[in-house]
């Protein structure tokens, strides 16, 4: 199996999740079975049936977290040294030529990836059309609205 490149933060977010998962939601739904249970006939008990649906849903989490934690190249981007060019978990700063807007994302994996806090996925058009580039250069993404053109500023690992 490919591994699956994540940063120290992604990482530490999917262990969190996984210990939530498995001390306080896996235990109030094996409770809410239980009561479920209590109250009788189970053949048109809806609370039953969703108990059991939820607890299918949290255990199908616990396995792909772990699945992926499991495979996990974890990426500490302050110790990164990639000589000024754009790489996983590096944060780009960049300006778009056509409005002057400017703009600042962290590349991540596809977990962590959250578009309003500046994080792009790895697999996202922006980011491969950043990868590799250094600050001076100009990245062409194939927008909806057409062929956008950023210049990178900067390039940091933070």
């Amino acid at each position: 199996m490919a591994t699956i490149p994540l940063t120290k933060r992604g990482a530490e977010k999917l262990k969190a999740e996984l210990v939530r998962l498995k001390t306080v939601e896996r235990p109030a739904v094996i409770n809410a079975i239980a009561e479920a249970r209590a109250q009788g006939d189970l053949s048109e008990n809806a609370e039953y049936d969703a108990a059991k649906d939820k607890q299918g849903f949290i255990e199908g989490r616990i396995q792909e977290i772990e699945g992926k934690l499991a495979v996990a190249q974890i990426i500490d981007p302050a110790a990164l040294d990639a000589g000024g060019r754009v790489v996983f978990g590096s944060t780009v700063d960049l300006e778009e030529e056509e409005s002057g807007e400017a703009v600042t994302y962290q590349i991540v994996g596809d977990d962590e990836a959250d578009l309003k806090q500046g994080l792009i996925s790895i697999s996202s058009p922006i980011a491969r059309a950043l990868i590799g580039k250094e600050a001076g250069d100009v990245a062409e993404v194939q927008a909806p609205g057409g062929i956008k053109r950023y210049e990178i500023v900067e390039v940091r690992y933070v």
